[in-house]
């Protein structure tokens, strides 16, 4: 049976997203581990709050490590919320940038909208190339943040991860206010979703289960 750890480092809906996995009928554990997290066939990280208090909590569970290694061996990675914010360069909250993994290029910034957060259920634009949104590219999925992506690079200061063979980089966008952003992100093993897949119901089922048929 696949194997799916949710990487616990004390941010996110990690009880949501177990479920949602088990929902699929997938082998999911809760965990910190390292062993067992690159050991497992996935990988998702998740997270809720701030980018900076997040990136480091991720670190300081290891997790860096998790994501670093398991990419540079081909092994998937979901990112999901500010779990994918995380996997760019830096996070700019409150006047004080904060450095990310810096396996993608870019800086997570306040959306420019009348009203934020942007909360509730929206469209996305998918690319061709998408694997995770196949099927479901025109459907609506669930979103709750105030920062995005807006000016996204395939090469962030740690994209030497990625193998030789990952040199696709596949973006979804989403538009909000004046704010074009980055709602979905694929390259290699690594994706980051800035919506909670295990919060939008059908479509999210589906791209959790598009995820797995990758490996």
């Amino acid at each position: 049976m696949t194997s799916i750890v949710v990487f616990d480092y004390g941010f996110g809906n990690v009880r949501s997203m177990v479920r949602a996995v088990a929902n699929l009928g997938l082998d999911v554990s809760l965990t910190s581990d390292y062993d067992a997290a690159m050991a497992a066939d996935g990988v998702v990280v998740p997270g809720v709050g701030a980018f900076e208090a997040c990136a480091e909590g991720l670190r300081r569970a290891g997790g860096d490590q998790v994501v670093y290694n398991r990419v540079a061996a081909g092994k998937p990675v979901l990112g999901v919320c500010v779990g994918m914010q995380v996997l760019f360069d830096d996070g700019l909250e409150g006047g004080i940038r904060a450095e990310g993994l810096g396996l993608f290029g870019g800086t997570v910034d306040r959306l420019d909208a009348p009203v934020v957060p942007h909360m509730g259920w929206d469209t996305v634009e998918a690319p061709e190339t998408t694997a995770v949104l196949r099927g479901v590219e025109r459907e609506r999925f669930y979103f709750v943040h105030s920062y995005g992506v807006m000016n996204p690079s395939a090469d962030g200061r740690h994209a030497s991860y990625f193998p030789d063979s990952a040199t696709q980089t596949s973006i979804t966008w989403c538009d909000y206010g004046q704010s074009r952003f980055v709602a979905a992100i694929e390259r290699g093993s690594l994706t980051g979703t800035q919506f909670h897949p295990e919060k939008s119901a059908d479509a999210g089922a589906r791209l959790l289960r598009n995820w797995v048929d990758s490996f």
